[in-house]
């Protein structure tokens, strides 16, 4: 313990230097939701500070998603649970290191199916990340 008899906070950048205690504002629910609308994803305190001081809008960390990006990003992660899509590439290509694939008609269907999945997974995250799609090739 410091001499003054101040604590220091274990995440402050200078020791013995307290933080003030935080200051609670209670909204009324209309109140909170507009906000929250206002925000447009980004933390309710830190618009309200930006709003409050006027130091203009926030850096987002990344774009907030809308309903059906979080919908389409979902299908896609479902989608890539479902396939095992992973574990059988690296079957594959353990399979062809040690020169043990042949290439029968089941193998090449099996590749195409992988294929395909692996286009649709794309083609989702794509959708959900609001990017264009390219033209199919």
């Amino acid at each position: 313990m410091p001499l003054d008899g101040r604590t220091s906070h274990p995440h402050s950048g200078n020791s013995g230097a307290k933080r003030p205690a935080p200051y609670s504002l209670r909204l009324s629910g209309d109140q909170r939701e507009r906000l929250t609308a206002e925000a447009s994803g980004e933390p309710l305190g830190t618009y309200i500070k930006a709003k409050l001081f006027g130091t203009g809008p926030v850096r987002r960390r990344g774009p907030a998603l809308r309903v059906e990006d979080r919908e389409a990003l979902a299908r896609a992660l479902a989608l890539l649970g479902r396939s095992r899509l992973a574990s059988n590439l690296n079957q594959l290509a353990y399979a062809a290191n040690i020169g043990s694939l042949p290439m029968t008609p089941e193998t090449e269907a099996e590749l195409l199916a992988c294929l395909r999945e692996v286009r649709e997974i794309r083609r989702l995250l794509v959708t959900a990340l609001g990017l264009k799609p390219e033209e199919a090739r």
